[in-house]
Formats: structure tokens, sequence, C-alpha cells
């Protein structure tokens, strides 16, 4: 087997804390991929890590910081077929790392010298083609550096699905406050400096304000969340610096919008959801700033629909227990059983889910009870009717 191609990309300094990378890939032999498959990429990017530096590893998996990484999902075609995403032989795909901290950025570079010819996914492999730079090395003293003249207006795209948490809920609206949120707990947990969070997004509220936006909102399947609502598109903003002056704050804002082309945007951004870019003055409005979106597929719609209409069922089985955890099983539960309708194995759900096999299957028995209860009392309740109707 010929070796995967190493181009002259330039290598990042020692020194380097920020940097995105793009694998292209080429399926070996059809594979079928799940509806939540980003989950498979970010369980191989995690072993990959744990391979040759399980403390990093588990840092990145069980910290409770910030996320040191962001993936996206595949670029390029995937046909539904039955209840599976099928990437065909030999079709192309690239593939988006991003690394926000040093000592990912270290082990990455290490790792880029000597990187595997395939990624071995559950059903199948993807040859690593090529690996080029997607945003370049850079620091975040650099970002800063570089950031004293700040524009009046900026626009950013996003490609895949966004949304926030907003009280144990999904909010898919962009706005500033929870935007710039997201871009500085990033900024705090890996930049040598940090700035005042109440202080910086009670500015953000009164000098940034939304002028154009061109957005589309759908739903996806991610992880044990169920799906999510996000929005997917481009934003306009805009600065009113003559609502208050802040030099700091000016030149913080100036970066973070930087940082969002390698951080992501909001929530599950290391399952691929809020990938972002900025888009520059000569791009808006033409078809540069036209960039491919995420959308949904028949079988993202069937699953999303199904796991609503079992979370609602489920729901009326804990009236009692009420509240967020009600809510939180309900999900789960509905989560298990719609994806082994669709013919899923147990083994495969909850390496997607990141659950232990037997919680799975406890609940996937407890789901089925659940919906059997259900069915038996409808039945005897229009038994009841039927007769009483004579």
């Amino acid at each position: 087997m010929s070796s995967p191609k190493r181009p002259a990309i330039a290598q990042w300094t020692d020194d380097t804390e920020i940097v995105s990378i793009t694998l292209s890939l080429r399926a070996i032999a059809d594979i079928e991929l799940s509806p939540n498959y980003t989950t498979a990429f970010h369980a191989w990017f995690l072993h990959q890590v744990r391979d040759s530096d399980p403390q990093l590893s588990a840092y990145l998996h069980d910290g409770q910081s910030e996320k040191a990484f962001a993936i996206s999902p595949l670029n390029g075609k995937l046909e539904p077929i039955a209840n599976t995403f099928l990437a065909k032989a030999d079709s192309t795909y690239t593939w988006t790392i991003s690394a926000l901290s040093k000592s990912l950025c270290a082990w990455l570079q290490t790792w880029y010298s000597n990187h595997p010819e395939t990624i071995n996914l559950y059903k199948g492999n993807f040859a690593i083609e090529q690996i080029d730079i997607n945003q370049p090395p850079t620091t975040y003293n650099n970002l800063w550096s570089a950031s004293s003249n700040l524009d009046s207006r900026f626009t950013l795209a996003f490609l895949t699905p966004t949304c926030f948490r907003s009280k144990n809920h999904h909010l898919p609206l962009p706005i500033p406050t929870n935007i710039f949120h997201s871009y500085l707990r990033r900024w705090n947990d890996f930049a040598p400096e940090a700035f005042p969070q109440e202080e910086f997004l009670a500015w953000i509220e009164k000098v940034v304000y939304i002028t154009n936006y061109d957005l589309e909102c759908t739903k996806v399947a991610v992880a044990k969340q169920g799906y999510v609502t996000g929005f997917t598109g481009t934003v306009e903003f805009a600065i009113d610096l003559k609502a208050s002056r802040n030099s700091d704050f000016e030149r913080l804002l100036s970066a973070l919008i930087k940082l969002a082309n390698y951080c992501g945007t909001g929530h599950k951004t290391t399952f691929g959801l809020g990938q972002t870019r900025q888009i520059g003055k000569n791009e808006v409005g033409s078809r540069k700033s036209e960039k491919e979106r995420i959308t949904t597929t028949p079988i993202q719609d069937h699953l999303i629909k199904r796991i609503a209409e079992l979370t609602d069922l489920f729901l009326q089985t804990k009236k009692r227990q009420g509240g967020d955890r009600a809510q939180n099983t309900a999900t789960v539960w509905a989560t298990i059983l719609a994806r082994r309708e669709l013919g899923e194995s147990l083994k495969a759900i909850a390496s997607d889910l990141n659950m232990p096999y037997e919680t799975v299957r406890k609940y996937a028995q407890a789901a089925r009870k659940a919906i059997e209860a259900l069915e038996s009392n409808r039945i005897e309740l229009e038994t009841v009717a039927s007769v009483s109707s004579l």
C-alpha cells in the first residue's frame, strides 16, 4: 500500500497555540455511517491522542474546562440508503480538526509527521490522502497583536447547525452576547491573559447588533442529546463604538472574531456543530460566501421526528418525576429506541452515545416496556369506549 501524501505544508513553530488542519479522505469501499456519524470521528480522534499521550486524551475527554479542539462533519456527498448514510467507494471528502491549546498543537504536529494511512471506523475505513493547513498556525498573543483596528462591520458564516445552551435547552438564535460568550470561554481557558466575562458581555450587548442575515433553521441528531435545533447561514453584524468606547474590549472583540474560524460557535463543536468562518468584505453577497451547509437528510429527518414522538410518549410515563430529569431521561430513552428501530446494534449505539453497553441495554428494555404499557392502556381504553357505545 502506498504511503499517504505528505505535502510540504508549513510546519508550525513550538510556540503555536491554535491551528486548523484539513484531511482529504477517500472511502476505501462502500461505508455505512450512522446519522450521528461525527461521534465516530470524535472517538477516533481521541483514540489517536490516547495512543501516544493518555494524559492529554483524558484531559480532552473528561476535563471540566472548555474542550481544546473542534471537528467538522464530512464535507462531501453522503447518500441516504435505508437507515444509514452511504459513503461510496472512492468518493472523496474533507474533514477538519482544530486545536485550541499549545499542548494539543504540539501533539498534532508530532502526529502529522507519522500519521496513520487510514481512519478506521466501526463499519469501514477512509484513506488519508493528504493533510493541509485550513487556518494558519498562530498564538493568542498574535491574534491580539493583529487586532488593533476594528472594522465597523463584519460577517460570520455558520456552516453547520449552530445553537447555544440556555437553561438546559437549546437556543437556535445568533444573539451577539451568546456568540461572543462562546468565543470568550475558549479564550479565557487557553490564552495567557483572561478578561472579565460579565463586563465584556455587558459591553457587547451595548455595541454589537445585527444588520442583516440569511439563515435557515434545521434539526440534527447529536449523540445522546437526541436532536438539537440549530441555524446555518450568514449574519452581518455592526459595531456602535459611540455607545461605549473601551480600547481593550475593542481589540478583544477583533481577536475573538478571528478565533471563531478555529473554535467554532456554541454547543457541541467537538461533534461538528457550529463550524464558523469570517466572510471578507469582498466576499459578502458574492458566490464566494455561499459556503456549503450541512443539511438534514431523509434519514435524519425520520430519526428526529421519531425521537420527538417517543420523547413525548415517555414524558407521559414520567409525570411524577417532572423537571429536567424527566426530560433528559425521556430523550435518552427515545434516542436509543429510535436508533434500535432503524436497525442499529446496541453496541454501536453505546459507542456513539459514550455510554456503558449495559446501561444502554437496560434503557432499551425499559423504553420497550414503557411503549408496550402505553399501547396496552390505549387498547384497553378503546375497548371500554367501544363497549360503552353499544
